[in-house]
């Protein structure tokens, strides 16, 4: 019986990897490509699209 792997691209840099512990970071290819995917969303360089459902808690309007 063969065991296929699964196989998926490193959201930071697209490198293929191995869905195996060859990748402790996964969905990762690295530690740094992990931080620097956390560190685009700690900028907001990121976001999930569509509307917000909440008021923004920090925005300057104050209402």
């Amino acid at each position: 019986m063969t065991t296929s792997v699964l196989e998926s691209n490193c959201p930071n840099c697209s490198i293929e990897i191995q869905w195996t512990d060859k990748y402790p970071e996964r969905p990762f290819c690295s530690e740094r490509c992990k931080n620097n995917d956390f560190i685009g969303w700690a900028n907001e360089e990121k976001k999930i699209a569509g509307n917000s459902s909440y008021e923004d808690v920090f925005s300057e309007d104050g209402e």
